[in-house]
């Protein structure tokens, strides 16, 4: 039997495949650690034009450094292939989770909606925008804890641009500024998919779910829903706090904090201090690719380092790439309007 290696790395199973990549199960042979490969085609990338798009995404993976936030662990290239190197996540979807146990108790719904605001809080301070913020996107680790993945559709402005414009995200949890043509402040419309985050952890269903897409769209415009009769005073508070489809009015992430209901048995998270972030290395990855490849000796730009970062679902190009819909979970995305 052949043991294929990409550097100290031992390739094992496929554990997901898309239209652009497959992410590989691996383990690092020198510490015994298991980890997700996710490995991309250099001349795919380039005919489909991927390259502006995955050098955006590394460049978030590289600013996003947070417990709650899957790990990047290293980046590396051979002639042909960039290998991503992730934090094996064993325990699985936060939708996996709702979809066997229905709605959770109040104190995990809590717990994991701490957790995700602690992450998404961190990472608008980097000035990243997640934008497809669902239970799907979240995955738990071995200790049960949320682990925020797949910032495919995630965004950083340009320079004194401060409203975002493309029209995206999984339509159940989109925010209803999203949907209009105004422009919008990423962290604000992440916050209205907290919100609707929140209350399918204690519903164990959505707060808005039609199947004709102009009725759904209209419901959330008006934030047409109601709170099921068991939520707890203080939770029903805060989700119509969150649930205004109105920006401006709209709870912001320090009220949140604020809020009683949100900080009871709250632990705040360890931050670790990491040196600054330079991400002019990322185009090292995209020059011309040579013919040949050498899957044993890949190339590994030595000043990137290991980096605490991103994702599971790292680097998600396309519909295609997100590793939800090999699940046949009818995934929806809306690019442009």
């Amino acid at each position: 039997m052949v043991v294929r290696k990409v550097g100290k790395y031992e390739i094992g199973r496929t554990i997901g495949e898309g239209t652009f990549a497959k992410v590989k199960f691996a383990q690092n042979t020198e510490t015994g650690e298991s980890v997700a490969m996710k490995v991309l085609d250099r001349n795919t990338i380039i005919k489909h034009k991927m390259v502006d798009q995955i050098k955006r995404e590394i460049s978030v993976m590289k600013l996003v450094r947070h417990p709650h936030v899957v790990r990047l662990f290293e980046v590396l290239a051979s002639r042909t292939k960039i290998y991503i190197i992730l934090e094996y996540v064993t325990g699985g979807e936060l939708f996996d989770k709702i979809a066997q146990q229905g709605r959770l108790s109040e104190a995990d719904s809590r717990r994991y909606f701490q957790q995700l605001i602690d992450g998404v809080d961190y990472c608008h301070s980097k000035g990243v925008y997640h934008r497809d913020l669902k239970p799907e996107n979240l995955l738990l680790d071995s200790q049960g804890n949320l682990k925020i993945s797949d910032f495919g559709l995630s965004a950083l402005p340009e320079q004194g641009v401060s409203l975002l414009r493309t029209t995206c995200g999984t339509p159940n949890y989109v925010a209803p500024e999203v949907l209009g043509h105004k422009g919008y402040d990423g962290a604000v419309a992440d916050v209205w998919s907290c919100g609707v985050i929140l209350y399918v952890l204690m519903a164990g269903y959505l707060p808005f779910d039609e199947l004709d897409l102009t009725t759904l769209y209209s419901k959330i415009e008006r934030a047409e829903f109601s709170c099921p009769t068991w939520f707890p005073v203080g939770a029903k508070s805060l989700i119509y706090r969150i649930l205004d489809p109105n920006p401006v009015t709209r709870i912001t992430i320090q009220q949140i904090r604020d809020d009683e209901w949100f900080k009871k048995n709250y632990v705040s998270v360890r931050l670790f201090e990491y040196e600054d972030v330079n991400l002019d290395d990322v185009n090292a990855f995209f020059d011309d690719p040579p013919e040949e490849e050498r899957e044993t000796e890949p190339r590994r730009n030595e000043e990137m380092g290991p980096l605490i970062l991103n994702a599971f679902d790292l680097i998600i190009l396309s519909q295609g790439l997100n590793l939800a819909t090999l699940f046949d979970r009818g995934q929806f995305y809306v690019s442009q309007f």
